[in-house]
């Protein structure tokens, strides 16, 4: 019997507990007591709907203390079962209604299912940041490397946060717009002389189009002399001429030793020509001799004409060396 008891009393606070887990009087009391219309069945249906009862209360009261009628409940219900924050939602209409900000719900809504802080956006709009560019190289006419570093002053779009483009997106543009204005400039020192100059060549290309910031300002925080690109560029370029000058003479020297090589195999051909044709002169005699061509006189005249020409070609080789000496002396 006592055990009994006590197993009834137990299932008595279990089920009390689940009563009030799914019928959340006190919710609803406070709920009440704020201002905010909601019904206990409405509080019930929603721990059906996996909906937490109290985060949805507790954001209608906000909206209510601030003035904002327009948002309903079952807006609320809706994005967050879509995967939305309700509370930084809300808190970031009332932000913005307090800064005099147009924010409706459903812009908001859509800004927080694409993936953007919604009140950080709000405070973006109300303090602009300031974001540092990394340092941009550019060159200018006279070959000299700048290297710029500049402080950009953003705004939050509201209405471009959904489909406008980051910040990555706005750093590029700006250092695509520091590299264009100092390319333009004649020379380095116009550069450094008005750094200012370049705030405004890129303010005025309207760089924040299409994006989910504002332009408010682009100063130069620093700017350090680099390189000079166009030395360098004219050394390289007497280097590349001089390989190429190099390579040319080399295919002539090539060419010339080719040709001489040609020559002295056409020299050499020659001479064996003549060899072969000096060893078919006795068959040629021998043939004459059979055919009766040739008679003993011609053949003695011929050997006598021989004899004559080597000893010419003898005297002229004795008295090369000294021609020459007496031409030294």
């Amino acid at each position: 019997m006592y055990y009994g008891t006590l197993g009834i009393i137990a299932v008595s606070v279990i089920l009390f507990f689940i009563i009030l887990y799914y019928v959340p009087i006190i919710l609803w009391f406070t709920a009440l007591v704020s201002g905010v219309r909601i019904s206990l069945l409405q509080l019930i249906l929603m721990r059906i709907r996996k909906v937490p009862p109290n985060v949805i209360v507790r954001i209608m009261i906000e909206a209510h203390k601030a003035g904002l009628q327009s948002i309903k409940r079952d807006e609320l219900e809706a994005h967050y079962l879509a995967g939305g924050n309700v509370e930084k939602v809300v808190h970031a209409i009332v932000a913005a209604s307090k800064a005099n900000i147009d924010l409706t719900f459903k812009m908001a809504t859509a800004i927080d299912l694409a993936g953007r802080d919604v009140l950080q956006a709000v405070k973006m709009s109300v303090n602009p940041n300031v974001i540092d560019t990394p340092p941009v190289a550019a060159v200018a006419k006279n070959g000299i490397q700048l290297i710029a570093k500049a402080r950009v002053t953003v705004r939050a779009n509201i209405k471009q946060l959904v489909g406008g483009a980051s910040e990555e997106t706005v750093l590029a543009r700006v250092g695509e717009g520091i590299v264009s204005s100092i390319g333009a400039a004649e020379t380095h020192e116009k550069v450094l002389e008005h750094p200012d100059s370049i705030s405004k060549v890129v303010l005025a290309k309207g760089l924040d189009a299409g994006t989910a910031f504002e332009i408010l300002s682009i100063d130069i925080a620093n700017i350090d002399i680099g390189k000079n690109i166009g030395a360098e560029l004219q050394m390289d370029q007497a280097e590349a001429d001089k390989n190429i000058a190099q390579a040319r003479a080399e295919e002539r020297r090539a060419m010339a030793v080719a040709l001489e090589q040609e020559m002295k195999a056409k020299a050499q051909e020659a001479r064996a020509k003549v060899i072969l044709a000096e060893a078919e002169i006795p068959l040629a005699i021998a043939e004459a001799f059979k055919t009766g061509n040739l008679g003993i006189m011609d053949y003695q005249r011929y050997k006598n004409i021989e004899a004559d020409t080597s000893m010419r070609d003898a005297l002229s080789k004795s008295s090369q060396p000294q021609i020459k000496g007496k031409e030294q002396k």
